[in-house]
């Protein structure tokens, strides 16, 4: 096995400027503070003005709320649309909630709500709400959440559209904050506690500003960046790298003495179109000379992203969901299996060990507590270490919910990889309330909750049993204020992280730290309207949100 993660020396942490997509809390909320009102009552435009050669002109002929709206028309580009300058409104370290209700006049299309913030003339755009579907006539809103984390020299907001060119309305934007409450400084930090591996969180850029960061600092000894290493955000195209968000993480874990986890290289999803396409521009056939190209360009691209980082990463998912229990062979067809079978794996692993021979470079999957998908896997990692390809260690997923799977079934899948003699890490745990896609609550309900407790306290005694062959855990996602789960599989609000939407300990935080503690600490009282679960009472539990868009991970399925 490979050396087991150290925590890094201090360095200075750089700023950030990020957007995040995250469900909204006001339950025991102080009341929002308004920086930003734009109705349109007064017959101006409120200081909006047009992105490109569009017109940006106040309306009185259709309204969400009130007389007025703005009116975009002449449009001729998707992204052309209504722009209003943030720059002295918004200040950094602070969390707002962004609203506008957006109107398409004809036919149908998506529209979106961004920001885009420069620094040093280079420019940046952050999404605050994704893809939502419009139809005309229909007033749609989007709401969201925006931090940013240092100083910018540009920084507006601009509503746009996924495609079409149709003229638009909006209305009744708003721009708020409510005061963050503090973290709590009085509860034993998960790191110290948990000591037998670290213990590390998957972060957006907007975790590491204000009481979010500290939380992070506090609590975890290593963090994944969720998206800001994959290939469409490092090499968005060809031979154009960005790192600037990966690089906050990076200067941030070192500042605060923790490691980083890599994620990831290769990967199906969120790879970049030109990738697949052939020397002449069209999309690769499999052959010889298409194979030759993919792997030179995979062999380019992971050159240059575990380069750029050297020894500041320790950890590296090479691969990740190359299984498909359904294939006699158990691999994946993925665009790179179609092209290259398996020597893509074995190039990325090789030239992985070559740019950073201290590394540990790990296969990544989820589902590996199937039995299926689990064998599936261990004949590939058996396969590969038989021809020398560097695989050092196994990560399981785990995005897992209150009833599944079974703690046995878990173990069963940490036995089945110790005779390959690699390293198993917990890679992106997070433990939904729901057992099946029909559920939806309009708030967590408090015996789901106290069940998520048990499943933590459950599977983390697991792993600390196994602490020779578990080597970290990571939770994907560091308060529930910020989980992909409140929109996959479906929309609706979950609650599978160890803190809550306002930072706050959960009961699923004590079964990790002090499992005696669950249902005692923080709980309101029991109520009527929810039962019991085991081990404990359940109490009432009452959560305002709003679904604000998808942060993009790993697929993952339960049985039904």
């Amino acid at each position: 096995m490979r050396a087991r993660w150290t925590r890094l020396a201090p360095l200075v942490a750089a700023g950030l400027v990020a957007a995040a997509l995250v469900p909204l809390s006001n339950a025991h909320a102080e009341e929002p503070i308004t920086v930003v009102s734009s109705t349109f009552e007064d017959g101006t435009a409120g200081g909006w003005v047009p992105r490109g050669g569009e017109t940006v002109a106040p309306d009185d002929t259709v309204a969400h709320d009130g007389s007025g709206s703005l009116a975009i028309t002449g449009r001729t580009r998707a992204w052309e649309g209504p722009v209003l300058d943030l720059l002295d409104t918004v200040e950094k370290g602070t969390q707002y909630t962004i609203s506008a209700w957006v109107r398409l006049a004809t036919g149908s299309d998506s529209a979106r709500l961004s920001v885009e913030r420069r620094v040093a003339g280079a420019p940046s755009y952050d999404q605050v709400v994704g893809d939502t579907a419009l139809a005309a006539g229909s007033w749609v809103n989007l709401t969201g959440r925006y931090t940013l984390a240092t100083d910018a020299d540009y920084l507006t907001l601009y509503v746009e559209t996924a495609s079409g060119t149709g003229d638009l309305h909006i209305d009744d934007v708003t721009i708020s904050y409510v005061p963050a409450t503090p973290i709590q400084t009085d509860i034993p930090s998960i790191k110290d506690v948990v000591n037998e591996f670290p213990v590390g969180a998957a972060i957006t850029p907007a975790a590491l500003a204000g009481e979010h960061g500290r939380l992070l600092a506090k609590h975890f000894d290593s963090v994944t960046p969720g998206n800001a290493l994959k290939w469409d955000a490092t090499e968005p195209s060809e031979g154009t790298f960005r790192f600037t968000d990966a690089d906050t993480m990076v200067a941030f874990a070192q500042a605060n003495g923790m490691a980083v986890r890599g994620h990831t290289l290769v990967w199906h999803n969120q790879t970049p179109a030109w990738v697949f396409l052939d020397s002449s521009g069209a999309p690769m056939t499999a052959t010889p000379a298409n194979k030759a190209l993919l792997l030179a360009r995979l062999e380019a691209h992971i050159r240059a992203v575990v380069g750029h980082y050297g020894d500041d990463i320790g950890v590296w998912d090479v691969v990740n969901e190359v299984i498909d229990e359904s294939q006699s062979d158990g691999y994946r067809r993925s665009r790179w299996y179609e092209i290259a079978g398996l020597d893509y794996i074995r190039t990325a692993f090789r030239v992985a060990r070559e740019v950073a021979p201290d590394a540990t470079l790990v296969i990544n999957d989820y589902n590996t507590n199937v039995p299926a998908k689990r064998d599936k896997l261990y004949n590939l990692v058996a396969l590969l270490k038989s021809e020398g390809v560097p695989v050092d260690a196994v990560g399981h997923q785990m995005h897992v919910n209150i009833d599944w799977p079974a703690t046995g079934e878990v173990e069963a899948m940490i036995q089945k990889f110790v005779p390959l003699g690699v390293e198993q890490q917990i890679t992106e745990m997070d433990v939904s309330i729901y057992t099946s896609n029909s559920e939806s609550f309009p708030a967590p309900p408090a015996d789901r909750l106290l069940k998520v407790a048990y499943k933590y306290r459950d599977l983390f005694a697991l792993y600390r049993r196994y602490a020779e062959q578990i080597t970290s855990v990571t939770v994907w996602g560091l308060a529930d204020d910020d989980t992909w789960l409140d929109t996959f599989p479906v929309t609706r609000k979950d609650a599978p992280l160890l803190f809550d939407t306002r930072l706050q300990a959960k009961d699923a935080y004590w079964g990790v730290v002090d499992p005696s503690r669950i249902g005692t600490v923080g709980t309101p009282a029991p109520t009527a309207s929810t039962g019991p679960s085991p081990g404990g009472s359940a109490g009432a539990c009452t959560v305002a949100y709003r679904v604000t868009g998808q942060w993009p991970v790993a697929c993952t399925t339960t049985p039904s």
